[in-house]
């Protein structure tokens, strides 16, 4: 779970999922992209790369190879703990 909280505390991490979200399956250079075009974020592709993989130790990103290109697709069942644990109605 703290890997969870983790993965979610940093804000350039919600955006990337945030651009999955809108266009599920994209690569490093269409997130860098995204992020720059949407956000003016200016995190190298290294650093977004870095980024992906807390994401994906997470449970949050999962990934595929797709020809040369991986591409990364945005998976929000880990966020369901989150939810039940502290429902927004009781």
């Amino acid at each position: 779970m703290q890997v969870l909280y983790r993965a979610l505390a940093d804000l350039t991490r919600r955006r990337i999922m945030d651009e999955l979200a809108l266009a599920d399956g994209l690569s490093l250079f269409e997130i860098h992209s995204r992020l720059f075009a949407e956000h003016g974020t200016t995190s190298t592709r290294q650093a977004i790369s870095q980024h992906l993989a807390v994401l994906e130790e997470a449970g949050l990103v999962w990934s595929e190879r797709v020809g040369r290109t991986k591409v990364h697709h945005l998976d929000t069942a880990p966020l369901r703990s989150i939810i039940e644990r502290w429902p927004l109605s009781e």
